[in-house]
């Protein structure tokens, strides 16, 4: 399981580092030690990135001034596979994307909740990649 640390997890979630610092420290996310640096498991940053999603305050983010447009850094919070597709739900900053692909495509890109993605919009296409 990929884990964050503080500056990631911020910049994932569109919000500053002193925010996610007071949101580890209040345990609103649970957080742990690595190398002596404070990091975050992408599972749970996905939880909390669905539960900014909803949140009336998301427009304050600061990824709520960036264009909805090209490429959106985010952390993918749902993936759902059958045999032939997958449909990826992500979280960009506040805004909450949807990409269908191949099943394989999803594997290759070792999309699972809590990874770190790129979507990348064009028309009503949605194209996910990993940095």
């Amino acid at each position: 399981m990929p884990t964050y640390r503080i500056a990631e997890a911020a910049e994932l979630l569109g919000v500053s580092d002193d925010t996610m610092r007071r949101w580890v420290e209040a345990g609103r996310v649970p957080s742990s030690r690595e190398d002596g640096r404070t990091v975050v498991a992408g599972a749970d940053l996905a939880a909390l990135a669905e539960s900014l999603a909803d949140h009336p305050d998301r427009e304050a983010t600061r990824a709520a001034s960036v264009s909805a447009r090209n490429r959106l850094a985010g952390i993918v919070t749902k993936v759902t596979r059958d045999t032939v597709m997958a449909q990826v739900e992500m979280i960009c900053g506040p805004y909450r994307m949807v990409s269908l692909m191949s099943s394989e495509a999803a594997d290759e890109l070792g999309l699972e909740r809590g990874v770190r993605a790129i979507a990348s919009v064009k028309s009503t296409n949605v194209v996910v990649e990993r940095p």
